[in-house]
């Protein structure tokens, strides 16, 4: 994939995670960097069960990212919350 389906991926991954996370989003350079982060992580979860990770930018891809992108929020939020 190129940089700019990356990027698109990241931002509607990370747009989506965020809502399902706190509702809100963190902003849309955040969103972006949450959602690519994702999209490698859910790629490597989706992988780890057998399954096939990011393929592309469709919609199977978004779901793959944003699962990513929710898990990785959820520890983010879990390690920072605990240090404050």
């Amino acid at each position: 994939m190129s940089i700019i389906a990356w990027i698109v991926l990241g931002l509607v991954a990370g747009f989506i995670a965020s809502k399902v996370v706190n509702k809100s989003g963190d902003g849309m350079l955040i969103d972006i960097l949450l959602g690519v982060v994702g999209a490698v992580v859910g790629g490597w979860l989706f992988n780890t069960f057998g399954m096939a990770g990011v393929t592309g930018l469709n919609l199977y891809s978004i779901l793959v990212a944003a699962v990513g992108a929710i898990v990785f929020l959820v520890i983010y939020h879990a390690i920072t919350r605990r240090r404050v």
